[in-house]
């Protein structure tokens, strides 16, 4: 007789107007790595939040069964009693809170009402070293970096005594380097017994740590299948998913290359909290009219402080160098010059620095051209509508209607609202950054074509990603960082991944 650890047996939820589950059944193995598949919006956060009492009891029809018992979650707190923690996509830590104490906020190393310091720093220490972090306990959240923060939620969990560890796109954030490491982890905690659900897009990555897995489509179970004994691939994982093959992961695109139309040069900036530590160091780049170019680095290695500083200095002190548009020295002090100048950059973090969560696809569409669609600084709903249905047929944006709250949409529309919102601005130069991060191979290839687009119609773009894959795959020339310098450039014809992971990690001037 099989172990089942969970099983989750005709779960179905419903939100206002949306059937986000619809008689969902799940079997997790006790001591195995599931992973859970399926497109953005396809019902897999909603799911393993039903399974977490984030949606409790009585708000979903269906039941849990956990270690042969019924349960009826009516929070968080009851799941963890149990021993499942969940670590969401989302981030969930204090900023201005120190690392020590995010990971034991609610699980305080206490004694009658008093916190050992000692103790909570020491363990945090014993922590970071397990999921790879070589960080000073007392930094504070809002000092390091969105992979750091991530490994920092996954140490969090660790310090609880888990059993079943849910991880909701753990490496969403991590470069190739943390990613593997994580994956790492994973398999050691499978050696000591814990059973783990993983919902990822990289599908490399759970064809080579799982060993099962469920593809979930439209919010129904597709079919669950042994990685070894099915002898499953990447094309018969996206068939699944999405209901058809992809015959290519990128789309061809008709390049028509032109002049150099966007310049940085000798461009330097120093830490905004350390100005003795230089962030970027004389940095050099252009993009041609029509020209995909491509940044590529490890964490730290200042491709995300780059784009900032350029885009109205919004990171970084002691900026100096010039920006330059069809050989023209243009202001970029403050954002609003930036986009008076035709710049766009779009954030890795959309959630937190692209999209107003609470707020209409509408409201969310038009808000970076408030002008176009105004008149005497009086908004003009009729336009404003006009607009946004617009852009929501040019994006491709699947959602009812343009008055939904754009958190209610799947991780890959939330994206192409954040593109679709800065396209209305009519930018000449696009700065990208992860703009695939988090969602489903359906949607990249969607985000992917509307790239293609983007540059066929002149537009100079600048895309930065940790998937050296996806560079090759879109992108017609590359520019390597590491320690804030430029390290190497290549066009896409004599980059592959060995070359660019050897100029990714090589100091400045060593070639």
């Amino acid at each position: 007789m099989i172990n089942f650890i969970l099983e989750m047996k005709s779960i179905t939820k419903t939100f206002p107007g949306v059937k986000a589950l619809d008689d969902v059944n799940l079997e997790i193995k006790k001591g195995e790595i599931h992973a859970l598949i399926g497109e953005n919006g396809a019902g897999k956060s909603t799911l393993m939040k039903v399974l977490s009492g984030v949606h409790p009891f009585g708000t979903y029809e269906g039941e849990i069964h956990y270690n042969g018992a019924m349960c009826e979650f009516k929070d968080i707190n009851e799941s963890e009693a149990k021993k499942i923690v969940i670590i969401h996509q989302e981030l969930a830590l204090i900023p201005e809170l120190s690392i020590a104490e995010n990971i034991f906020l609610g699980n305080e190393q206490a004694s009658r009402g008093i916190v050992n310091w000692n103790a909570t720093i020491v363990k945090t220490r014993e922590l970071l070293a397990k999921v790879g972090l070589k960080l000073d306990p007392q930094q504070q959240i809002k000092n390091i970096g969105v992979g750091q923060q991530q490994l920092v939620e996954i140490a969090k969990a660790l310090s609880k005594d888990v059993e079943l560890l849910i991880l909701d796109e753990p490496t969403a954030s991590l470069n190739e380097e943390d990613s593997a490491n994580l994956l790492k982890l994973l398999k050691g905690f499978q050696t000591e017994g814990m059973t783990s659900i993983i919902i990822s897009h990289k599908l490399k990555e759970l064809l080579k740590v799982s060993d099962r897995l469920t593809i979930l489509r439209d919010g129904q179970t597709i079919q669950t299948m042994s990685i070894i004994e099915d002898e499953v691939t990447e094309g018969r994982i996206i068939k699944g998913m999405v209901g058809r093959e992809l015959e290519n992961l990128y789309p061809k695109r008709n390049a028509t290359i032109g002049d150099t139309y966007f310049e940085v040069k000798n461009w330097s900036a120093d830490h905004p909290l350390n100005t003795s530590k230089k962030l970027l160091d004389n940095i050099n780049i252009n993009v041609k009219k029509g020209e995909v170019v491509g940044i590529a680095g490890l964490m730290g290695a200042g491709r995300t402080e780059f784009a900032m500083s350029v885009f109205g200095k919004s990171y970084g002190k002691n900026i100096t160098g010039e920006v330059l548009k069809d050989g023209k020295v243009i202001d970029v002090k403050t954002v609003d010059k930036a986009i008076e100048n035709g710049l766009a950059y779009v954030s890795e973090d959309r959630k937190e620095y692209g999209l107003i969560l609470i707020d209409s696809v509408r409201k969310n569409l038009t808000l970076s051209n408030l002008q176009s669609v105004s008149h005497k600084n009086i908004l003009n709903l009729n336009d404003e509508v006009k607009t946004a249905e617009s852009l929501k047929e040019q994006m491709n944006i699947k959602t009812p209607t343009i008055e939904q709250s754009t958190g209610n949409l799947s991780g890959g529309n939330q994206q192409k609202v954040v593109l679709g919102k800065w396209i209305n601005t009519e930018p000449d130069i696009l700065i990208l950054d992860e703009p695939t991060r988090g969602i489903d191979v359906g949607a990249k290839f969607e985000i992917y074509k509307i790239i293609n687009q983007l540059a066929e119609s002149g537009k100079s773009i600048i895309i930065i990603s940790s998937e050296l894959p996806e560079i090759l795959g879109i992108c017609d020339r590359v520019y390597t960082l590491n320690e804030g310098r430029i390290t190497g450039e290549l066009s896409i014809e004599e980059a592959d991944q060995e070359k660019l992971m050897t100029y990714m990690t090589e100091s400045w001037g060593s070639k």
